[in-house]
This record gives C-alpha cells, structure tokens and sequence, in this order.
C-alpha cells in the first residue's frame, strides 16, 4: 500500500457488514475503496469462532444476503464452516478481492477537518479515505473477565472466539465458564469426550429445541432451478418471525406460554430436581437471547458434568473457586463470557472532529443517529451501530437496512458536489435515542428481569431495536439532510449555500 494513498470509502473489516458495504458500493458505481481487514482472511466472527459445535441460531436461507441466495444451505441451521464458505464465496462472486487488504488491522483513523477526509493509521502503513464505514461488528473482541489468580493457572486457558485446536481436550479436566449461546454449543460437543466438565453458571439461560435437519437433495435442486421458491422460503421464515416481535416489544406477559414450553423441553432431558432447579431462569422467557438447543440439556444429565450456579470468583493453582465456595481441578478453563459489545474497543482508535475519540464521545453510553451515524464524526458511518441488534430475527435484515442508508448516503454526497462532508446533529441524534429509549421501556430486555449482555455499565438497553426489522427498514430507506451538517472545505464554503440548497430539495423529493 502506498504511504499515501487515498481512497473515496475504506470499510472496516470483512465480516456480513463490510462484504455487504462493498458490494453496495459497487452498486452504486462507487470503485475507489478499499476493505481493511486486521486478519488473513475474510468472515469476520465466522472466521473468528471456529469451537466445536459452532452454528447459527437463524436459519440458513434468512441468514445470508437477499442479493446472494445460496440454495446450496445442507442444513435449516448451518455451521460455523458452511457461513464463513458463503462468505468467502460472496468476495469471489462480487469480485471484492482485489479491494480487501488482508492484515491490515485499523490502528487508529483521525478527522482531518480541513482536508475533509480521514487520515488512517493500519498495521500494514497509512491511507486515507473520504468517508468511513465501520463494520467491525459487536462480536469482533472477546470479553474475558479479571480473575484473580488466573494468571498462576498451571493449564491451558483460552476463549470460545480463540479456540485452541492444537490442545486436545480427550480425558481432561475442563471448567467452563458462561452459559451464554457459545457455551450450549461447546458443552454438548466437548462433554463425551472430556474426564470431567465443570460449567459455571451465573445465570441460567431460556432453552428451546433447535429444529434443525439436513435440506435434502431435492429440496435444494428446486431452489436452484426455480429460485422463487428460495425466495418464498425466505420470506415464510422472515414472516414468521416479524409477527413474533409484538411480544418481545410491546406484550412480554405473552410469551409466558413460550416458558411453560420452555421447561417441558427442559423437563424432558434433566430428571433430577435439584439440577433442574439450578437451570431454571427466574427472568422472563426473551430478557436474555432465547437459546436453541436440542442436546445441552441431555449433556448436563451426564455423570461427567457438574452444574455450578454461580460465577468464577478466583483460581488457586489449578483449582477454580466458585463465588458460593465451589472447588473444582481442572487441566483447562474456556471461557464463553462473550463480547466487547456496549464498549467496542474500535471506538478508542477513532478521532473526530473536535479530537475525542468515540469512545470519549460515547462515554455515558452509545448514541447514534439511525443506527449509523455519530455526531461529531463527520463522513463515518457504522454497520451493526447502537440499537440496531435483534432478539428473535436476522441481523442480515438490519445490515441490508443500515446499506441502503449507506448508498443514500453516498448519494447525497454526490448531489452536493466538491469538497463536503455530513455530520450527524447531535440534536437529531438525541432526539433519535430518545424515541427509541422511549420505545425500550416496555419491551421484555427492559421489563424482563435479568442482567443481560444488551445493557451497557449505565444499565441502558444501548443494543437492541425495538422495533420490527420492517420499521427499521423504513426508517433508513433514506438520508434526512435536515439531520446533518454539510460541512465544507474552506476553498468552496463561499458557493456553498446553492449546493446545499439544491441537495436539500433533493433529499426531501426522496423522502
């Protein structure tokens, strides 16, 4: 790469949202980018997570791009290998190659205010680009917590998103630790060929049966030979779930009878009343992400496994201590604590216009204009941003909504001419939270009872929507110029007033 080379857009990372931004560019005529990827090859967190048992909890034909079917799906809920194929097969099928920089992890990207651009700083040198998509994603840096004494811990440690396939597991002794949706994967995988496995749980999670089955061979040659019928299958299963979203949202008593077959699924595997006990939630179905599994109970039943309601407090040596006393030896602890979600740690390596980091910026918790856009951040725009997570759907839903955004975005770039940039108003942005804030108050993530993964260190819902993937689609169809700034280079700031003026007119003939 060129000391200073410069590019109109560089995407950030090379996961569903940087793959999907760059396709949309193509679409919209835009060639001069580059995507920034911090490893060897595309995916993302499907590159990322490769643990024994790693699946999708969407079914495969909702959970890919509406532009790129794939009736080849060997299963209603595909693996970990079968994802990250599609996507590798989406940067061939698009031609993305040559514009993905491998290895060229984001060190830090600051706003230079009279140049109208961003100067960015990678591991591989410097760039710089006009505008900025972020598309890093939530599930990008493991979380792993401050354990005393872990450090002195004789085994193997490692996360569920850094798995070690170099260390066999047969015949160990192995504490895991989370019981989020990474571990009812691992544990059912890893526990018949374990001595022993120690899980530790601080708070149980809802479990419901995974339907999933093989897509027989005929079913796969109709989608191939008549790709409406892929369609229409997408389309049942996205129905489907846009009707579930009113109880998650505005009638959490609903979903009482979603617990009630809840337990039956539990009351099926674990006979034993005191673990039964251990494993029974005391929030509301849906507070937590509803987890799918029709083998995690089965394997908590087994003589090998022990079940600790409670957290990790500490480890001595190669004993790991339980916060209710709980002793256990083992030879390797995993940790399925998740992810750096409401504190991603790309906010700390972007400066904006008045010389803060995001991070800084979002200090008190993360604010963005429609899910994509910060004020103070001039031409940066995130995929997968503040609020725009789902409970029960396909975040591919939310991503192709966030690139329409993109590409009206880039258009409106376009219309005004020269040298511009957009920066979000931080009154639009506010008032934007606000209503969603508002919105939040009544769903089951806030009224649920527990202490979820959704909720920043303020206690504020900073990541889910709540609302229909639908909603969400309409409300990004297009740019609000009256929610930006159009910010000028010095040269051009004279002839400004009939740009605007016109690209206004524009936005507001779309709308």
């Amino acid at each position: 790469m060129a000391e200073h080379e410069h590019v109109r857009v560089a995407v950030i990372g090379s996961g569903f949202g940087g793959l999907g931004a760059a396709v949309r560019l193509r679409r919209e005529g835009i060639t001069d980018f580059v995507v920034l990827e911090r490893a060897g090859s595309v995916g993302g967190t499907w590159r990322d997570n490769s643990y024994p048992g790693c699946a999708c909890d969407v079914p495969s034909h909702l959970y890919s791009f509406s532009f790129a079917p794939n009736p080849d799906w060997p299963r209603t809920f595909s693996g970990q290998e079968h994802i990250r194929a599609y996507l590798e097969h989406v940067a061939d099928t698009f031609g993305l190659r040559p514009q993905i920089r491998l290895n060229h992890e984001v060190v830090m990207m600051r706003w230079d205010g009279d140049a109208l651009r961003w100067e960015i700083e990678t591991a591989q040198g410097r760039l710089s680009a006009d505008v900025v998509v972020s598309a890093t994603g939530p599930l990008s840096d493991p979380k792993t917590p401050d354990i005393p004494g872990l450090d002195g811990f004789p085994g193997k440690v490692f996360h569920s998103a850094r798995w070690d396939h170099d260390y066999d597991l047969r015949g160990k002794r192995v504490a895991m630790i989370g019981t989020g949706a990474s571990a009812i994967q691992i544990v059912p995988s890893i526990q018949p060929d374990v001595a022993q496995l120690t899980l530790f749980q601080r708070t149980p999670p809802w479990v419901m049966p995974r339907m999933d089955r093989a897509i027989t061979g005929p079913e796969r040659w109709l989608h191939r030979q008549l790709p409406f019928t892929g369609k229409a299958r997408r389309g049942l299963l996205f129905g489907i779930r846009e009707l579930q979203v009113t109880a998650f949202t505005k009638h959490p008593k609903q979903l009482g009878a979603i617990e009630s077959l809840a337990k039956a699924n539990m009351a099926k595997a674990i006979k034993d009343p005191q673990l039964r006990a251990k494993l029974t939630p005391s929030y509301r179905i849906g507070c937590k992400r509803i987890l799918l599994s029709s083998s995690y109970y089965p394997a908590l039943a087994q003589r090998n496994v022990e079940v600790v309601a409670s957290g990790l407090k500490e480890v001595r040596g190669s004993t790991v201590v339980a916060a209710d006393g709980t002793e256990a030896e083992v030879d390797a602890i995993v940790f399925g604590t998740g992810f750096h979600v409401t504190d991603m740690p790309i906010a700390e390596r972007v400066v904006g216009a008045d010389g803060i980091t995001l991070a800084e910026a979002w200090k008190d918790g993360m604010e963005s204009l429609r899910g994509a856009t910060a004020a103070g951040f001039p031409n940066w725009m995130t995929i997968i941003g503040p609020n725009t997570g789902l409970g029960n759907s396909s975040m591919i839903l939310m991503i192709e909504s966030q690139l329409n955004y993109l590409a009206d975005y880039m258009r409106q770039l376009r219309v005004l001419g020269g040298r511009a940039a957009l920066g979000a108003r931080a009154s639009a942005v506010h008032a934007w939270n606000r209503r969603v804030q508002d919105r939040m108050k009544r769903t089951v993530w806030n009224t649920g009872g527990c202490d979820s993964w959704y909720l920043d260190a303020n206690g504020r819902n900073t990541t889910i929507w709540p609302g229909t993937p639908s909603e969400f689609r309409r409300a990004t169809r297009a740019v609000n110029l009256a929610e930006y700034e159009v910010v000028r280079a010095r040269a051009e700031q004279e002839t400004a007033g009939d740009r605007a003026g016109t690209a206004t007119g524009a936005a507001e003939a779309v709308a």
